[in-house]
């Protein structure tokens, strides 16, 4: 072995070429590129809606029910919390979210998701520098008979760097990172339709058991009905036929538990879902609605700044910017491209000698290429990519079209919800007033029974109405929230990766 191999000072001068040679390059190249302009158009964002409310008609500020029911105010401009069902302040409510947000497969993969666009936005960043390689190899090669063989050896490096003369690569640059802030939207929009949806199942639940403990109300009613047939008709005061009219209302009105079960279960199964668990290893809480207390002030984004609060109209714009930025990487296309790469090394036919100064060799490459004929393959590209573009614009006007129409209607949804409450609060009162009524004026005599079975109806259909309305309320006020962005830009669990990918990934390296 050649001690000169061991000699920090004789090595040092070995690099010295290829130093030069590395600054040759990145120095050229870089040259180049600052020479050099980005193709295509830049990005501009669009203009924000003038639009100065979301309905035709202005929408009432105040709720107010009636009937002793809580009253609900819209608050312009209010910010919305991360956590917005601790408004409901049921304990049980929060237990369930933090479950489906730590859990929940759909999110747990979209910040995976998120995570490898991150990647890939580092590897086309890559591009921007010069790319070294070290390269070794030994040979054995033998001629003539008997055999004179002998041996090479060589040891060598090469860097190369393709300077962006025309801005094809700041342009992919460009786009990998809209397409970055794309993906953290769709998280986004993911956390917020996990979450409403959540909460969503959870009312449903409570919901469900009010109707079914509203029905089982009324078939105590009915039995009560029965018995007081029974006893008239045990008197000689009533027909049989008002035993079986009795007893078929019993039956019509027990008839309705078994749907009202099955919708249970639904509810349930699908709420089990979202925390991801299997349906038969977890059963959701037994909640009720007199466990949630309804928000009372429920904040509105003015128009302008929804745009910047949905992350679906997010997500659309940021496919629009990485659309823009297709455009300039495919007219990249057309342009000349240029390589400068160099290589520096030593050769010798034994090891003892190869890294002698006389074995050293090196070179300095420039090459050139220029698109001439492609059969029209690179035009129909970049036409490809203007289209894409238009497209994507679309998509974005219609995604805030959508956006806007979806917090029109949850707005005039919770304005009817508050009337429709009161109305069947009244309802419910006047039904359950007259069917005491009924009941006392058929006991005594005074009225047939088909007068009390028609108070049952009405009482029945109030009942279960005033079920139905209170949860709409809770539900459209939980719609109210998403529609306007749920405030997941202010969920830390967002900016980071969950455990379990992280884990994943280990593993996987």
């Amino acid at each position: 072995m050649n001690k000169h191999s061991y000699m920090p000072g004789w090595y040092s001068k070995q690099c010295v070429p290829y130093l030069r040679m590395l600054r040759f390059v990145c120095i050229t190249g870089g040259m180049i590129s600052l020479a050099g302009c980005a193709v295509g158009p830049d990005y501009e964002r669009p203009a924000v809606p003038h639009v100065a409310r979301y309905t035709a008609k202005p929408i009432a500020t105040a709720l107010v029910s009636g009937k002793g029911e809580p009253a609900q105010q819209f608050a312009t401009g209010a910010s919305i919390s991360a956590q917005w069902w601790e408004l409901y302040h049921s304990p049980q409510l929060n237990q369930v979210l933090a479950q489906a947000i730590q859990h929940n497969p759909t999110l747990t993969a979209a910040r995976a998701t998120l995570a490898q666009v991150q990647q890939e936005l580092l590897r086309t960043q890559g591009a921007y520098y010069p790319q070294l390689d070290i390269n070794a190899a030994a040979q054995r090669q033998g001629k003539g008979s008997p055999a004179i063989t002998s041996n090479l050896y060589s040891v060598g490096a090469t860097v190369s760097y393709v300077p962006d003369v025309f801005g094809g690569t700041r342009r992919e640059v460009e786009q990998a990172n809209a397409l970055v802030a794309n993906q953290g939207y769709q998280l986004a929009a993911a956390y917020l339709t996990l979450t409403g949806n959540a909460v969503t199942q959870a009312i449903e639940i409570a919901s469900i058991h009010e109707q079914i403990n509203s029905v089982q109300d009324i078939i105590d009613n009915d039995e009560r009905n029965l018995q007081l047939v029974q006893l008239k008709y045990a008197a000689g005061k009533a027909a049989r036929r008002d035993v079986l009219a009795a007893q078929s209302q019993l039956a019509n009105d027990r008839a309705l538990l078994p749907s009202l079960k099955q919708q249970l279960s639904i509810a349930q199964h699908a709420l089990s879902v979202l925390v991801g668990e299997f349906p038969g290893s977890w059963i959701p809480p037994e909640f009720e609605l007199k466990e949630f207390a309804l928000p009372t002030q429920l904040p509105v984004s003015i128009p302008s700044e929804l745009v910047n609060q949905r992350p679906d109209i997010l997500a659309a714009e940021a496919q629009l910017h990485a659309s823009s930025a297709a455009i300039g990487v495919a007219a990249s296309q057309l342009y000349p491209n240029i390589q400068l790469s160099g290589s520096l090394g030593v050769e010798a036919l034994s090891t003892q000698n190869l890294f002698r100064a006389s074995n050293q060799f090196w070179n300095l490459v420039a090459n050139l290429t220029a698109p001439i004929f492609h059969g029209g393959a690179l035009a129909a590209q970049k036409q490809a990519a203007i289209y894409a573009f238009q497209a994507s614009a679309a998509t974005y006007q219609q995604t805030i079209l959508t956006a806007f129409g979806q917090v029109a209607d949850v707005l005039q949804a919770l304005t009817h919800d508050a009337e429709l409450v009161g109305a069947q609060k009244s309802a419910l009162d006047i039904s359950q007033a007259s069917l005491e009524l009924q009941r006392v004026s058929y006991k005594a005599g005074k009225s047939d029974l088909l007068q009390l079975l028609d108070a049952q109806r009405a009482y029945q259909q109030a009942k279960l109405g005033f079920a139905r309305a209170q949860a709409l309320r809770y539900q459209d006020t939980a719609e109210l929230f998403v529609a306007m962005g749920g405030g997941w830009w202010q969920a830390k669990s967002l900016t980071e990766t969950s455990t379990s990918v992280d884990e994943k990934a280990k593993k996987i390296r």
